[in-house]
């Protein structure tokens, strides 16, 4: 008889979920851009020679209310471009949102792009200044109140910060190594350089690339704490570089953990340390760059289509690493994914992956519990911005396992399977199958499919925060780890 299973959530986790899904999927729900074709050739008398940087959607010279009846009974995010009577120096777009028709002036200079005249923002396209557009359009008008909070932040938060709560190991180390070096050289000097411990510091944190920074000093501080749970307890001054940046993919706000919406400038980075915010909370991030930071962030708590790409891999090597330890060597232990591993030693392996990547020394000598394995594969899993089954495909799952009938049931996840992006189906599949193989043995490991299905759904699908009941979500991950090969064919 299956041991019963109730827990929903993992109370003993080291790090809990610290992304914040709500603007990315409001932003999922914005329109798209949908050019309003030209339905006749324009007349050679309404050409001019800039014309030709403009499409289909032109419609030449016409005026305001001519613009509003074309687009009078369209959706939400059509639009065209058009050159207003006496307009000299612009074009007119005129787009459809909220069932309204709204007009910009819209400016084009070559090798500089699309763009409005008071905005700081340039596009390839009019296509691209479009979508950008609806998305800023549409969060302002249904994300207001979390626009709002995060215009309210203050600094206390850089504590609570995904920046402070994915790096705590690796800061911890550094604070500890500026101690010594403060203390050391008080005697000597009152300042102490950033090139001054740089040799230090290589050592202990990644290869942080401190050189380039060796004009910029560190204030002695007034105390040293030998509190280990002290993250830069130091008066750690240096100022991030932080500059309007076009992100590419999916990032969030490494200092209140919502999404960077938008498709261009959707935020600032700072050029020494990659510190990723809105352009709001770059104001409140503290004095406190450690230079080359993007070696520190490493691959857990990054999207899942950046770090294929990034590897150039189907999996990401932390799937796969975790995996094929835990089939070589725990398929016969009790309670695995379910009994929870030491938090330290999930954390200290968070941290070698992060640092040594596909080299990192996963073997039993070095660790053990192989629960310790287990557990940080749940969590790089838990820390994904965007949950393995994703917001827009989580609806799909759930309906596909509503389904009557078993082989329409299959037929409905299997189509289910298809909304996901290519990272994460891979991924998904990768781990339905390794699950199946783990319940193959549940006379030794008592886990089958309805056990790991609900150590799983926390984790891999993308539940709000407060639902506790994941019945549902349970059946439908164990009907899927249980066919897996006729779903993921």
């Amino acid at each position: 008889m299956s041991r019963p299973l109730t827990m929903a959530v993992e109370p003993s986790s080291p790090v809990q979920k610290v992304w914040k899904p709500e603007l990315y999927k409001i932003q999922l729900e914005a329109p798209t851009p949908k050019p309003l074709h030209r339905s006749r050739p324009l007349p050679t008398n309404n050409i001019k020679n800039e014309d030709h940087c403009y499409g289909p959607e032109y419609h030449g010279l016409i005026g305001h209310l001519d613009a509003e009846q074309l687009l009078s009974s369209k959706t939400d995010g059509t639009y065209l471009l058009r050159r207003s009577p006496n307009a000299e120096d612009y074009y007119t777009l005129s787009v459809r949102f909220n069932n309204r028709t709204k007009h910009f002036k819209i400016y084009y200079k070559p090798g500089k792009g699309h763009y409005l005249l008071e905005q700081s923002k340039h596009y390839e396209t009019i296509h691209d200044l479009v979508a950008d557009g609806l998305v800023n359009f549409y969060m302002q008008l249904h994300a207001a109140p979390i626009i709002q909070q995060i215009n309210q932040q203050t600094r206390n938060c850089f504590q609570q910060s995904p920046y402070m709560t994915l790096n705590r190991r690796k800061l911890r180390a550094l604070s500890h190594e500026l101690g010594k070096s403060i203390v050391g050289a008080k005697a000597q000097s009152e300042v102490v350089t950033v090139n001054t411990i740089s040799n230090e510091l290589v050592n202990e944190v990644n290869n942080i690339n401190t050189s380039s920074q060796s004009n910029t000093s560190i204030n002695t501080v007034k105390d040293v704490t030998d509190n280990a749970d002290a993250i830069l307890p130091l008066v750690y001054e240096k100022a991030h570089t932080f500059k309007v940046h076009n992100f590419k993919g999916l990032n969030w706000c490494e200092f209140c953990a919502n999404f960077l919406w938008g498709f261009t400038a959707q935020g600032m980075k700072c050029e020494a340390c990659g510190f990723m915010a809105h352009f709001k909370c770059a104001e409140l991030v503290p004095a406190k760059c450690v230079p080359d930071m993007k070696r520190i962030r490493g691959v857990f708590g990054t999207d899942l289509t950046t770090v294929v790409q990034l590897y150039q891999s189907s999996v990401p090597f932390v799937v796969r690493r975790c995996v094929e330890e835990v089939e070589a060597r725990g398929m016969l232990q009790e309670g695995i994914y379910r009994v929870s591993g030491f938090a330290d030693e999930i954390d200290a392996l968070k941290l070698a992956l992060d640092r040594e990547g596909e080299k990192t020394d996963m073997s039993e000598a070095t660790y053990g519990n192989i629960n310790v394995i287990a557990g940080t594969l749940k969590l790089y899993l838990r820390l994904l911005p965007v949950p393995l089954i994703t917001f827009q495909a989580y609806p799909c799952f759930m309906q596909a396992a509503r389904s009557t009938n078993a082989a329409e049931q299959l037929i409905n996840m299997t189509e289910a399977a298809k909304c996901l992006p290519p990272a994460h189906y891979n991924c998904l599949k990768f781990m339905a199958e390794h699950l199946k193989r783990v319940a193959s043995h549940y006379a030794a490991n008592k886990m089958n499919e309805h056990n790991l299905a609900t150590v799983f759904a926390p984790t891999l699908i993308a539940t709000p925060q407060h639902m506790t009941n994941l019945t549902e979500e349970i059946f439908m991950l164990s009907t899927l780890i249980a066919n897996c090969e006729n779903i993921f064919h």
